[in-house]
């Protein structure tokens, strides 16, 4: 139903006439959602539930690890972070990966600091660079950051995540900073942020895989793209009454047909 630039589009034009509760909202359960998502694909046993107790009711559940209420506090603190510098316009730079991976591993002593150690992958054929070449190779993926074409903010979205987590700079917390990364340049090309689910977890790993050994983007890339068509699918049939469809015909007629198709499908439950 549409291509996926014409679905980013009409969320954009959705989004910001819903009422504040309602933005609150949905950026509430992105939160939780997105930092239940990123923690568990890395280990964190906390559900669902239990990390929005922790972000939203601001409850520890009972016999939770200091560990994983760190992981998830501070996932949840990168990402206010994130938003803010997005809101800011300030650019993704060496040094703002730094401030995100800090905050994401805080109280361990190794926040924004290059690992000196050798790291590997459980699972995996690719061994991330030697800690002598983190350094290097930090300032040839900043470079590119500011100066490599792509075809489109997906696709440079895709990469900086996967070019990351072949990296691996850090000692702890690589992926989850990825995962951030790869939103903080959704957020500033226009683009909902997305979070990749802990059921398609072996999916992604495999197209990181397949990027870190064989330098292939597109199953990361496909991957990318289904994700969010997903979760726009699903903001669309949450909100699909507040598609003023008649204003669109006379601004963006080209998206008008696709709001209606979500208002009649939506109606048509009644």
């Amino acid at each position: 139903m549409g291509s996926l630039e014409k679905k980013v589009e009409l969320f954009c034009e959705v989004f910001p006439k819903l009422s504040d509760f309602e933005k609150e909202d949905w950026e509430e359960n992105f939160l939780v959602e997105f930092t239940h998502d990123s923690t568990s694909i890395e280990g964190n046993t906390l559900t669902l539930i239990e990390t929005k107790m922790i972000l939203a009711d601001k409850i520890v559940p009972t016999e939770t690890t200091l560990r994983e209420l760190d992981e998830v506090r501070g996932h949840a603190e990168a990402w206010q972070f994130v938003k803010d510098c997005v809101k800011r316009h300030v650019p993704l730079t060496e040094g703002i990966i730094k401030d995100i991976h800090e905050r994401v591993v805080p109280a361990r002593g190794i926040g924004g600091i290059y690992r000196n150690i050798p790291v590997h992958i459980r699972g995996a054929r690719h061994v991330p660079p030697n800690p002598r070449k983190v350094w290097e190779a930090m300032k040839d993926f900043a470079y590119r950051m500011e100066h490599d074409d792509f075809a489109d903010p997906l696709e440079k979205a895709a990469w900086l995540h996967a070019e990351f987590v072949r990296m691996h700079p850090f000692q702890d917390g690589n992926g989850r900073t990825a995962r951030l990364l790869m939103n903080y340049h959704l957020l500033a090309q226009g683009f909902p942020p997305t979070s990749i689910k802990l059921k398609n977890r072996g999916a992604y790993f495999a197209a990181l895989e397949e990027y870190s050994v064989g330098g292939r983007l597109t199953s990361f890339l496909q991957l990318l793209q289904q994700n969010m068509e997903r979760e726009l699918e699903a903001f669309f049939t949450m909100y699909s009454l507040h598609m003023d469809v008649p204003e669109l015909q006379r601004k963006r007629p080209e998206l008008a047909a696709l709001a209606m198709s979500y208002r009649e499908q939506e109606t048509a439950k009644y």
